[in-house]
């Protein structure tokens, strides 16, 4: 008879409220969202994030990393008008360790 242990790795759930356009059409304004706790696994561009703002910490966004460099994220929204994001063409490459959870 063989007794195996299989090792169950437990990832905590936030719900994440969509609000705003800047990830349209992936997730639209309203959506609700389930997202993994970030715990320093590696991240890999297309992935979607959460993390709070450079510029007002109260204030959480969810972009898409376009590009990892050195534990630097630059992400941007899925909207396709320039207009419609705050992202790193405005505040910059964010610092992986700021991301709060991962979607997907």
């Amino acid at each position: 008879m063989f007794l195996g242990f299989a090792q169950v790795d437990f990832m905590e759930q936030l719900s994440v409220t969509i609000r705003g356009d800047s990830m349209w059409p992936t997730l639209k304004n309203g959506d609700i969202i389930s997202c993994r706790t970030y715990n320093g696994e590696v991240l890999v561009p297309t992935q979607i994030i959460v993390f709070p703002s450079p510029f007002d910490s109260t204030n959480i966004m969810i972009k898409r990393i376009k590009s990892v460099q050195d534990g630097f994220l630059f992400v941007e929204g899925d909207n396709p008008d320039p207009t419609a994001s705050s992202d790193s063409h405005n505040f910059g490459k964010i610092k992986s360790s700021t991301v709060i959870a991962v979607f997907g």
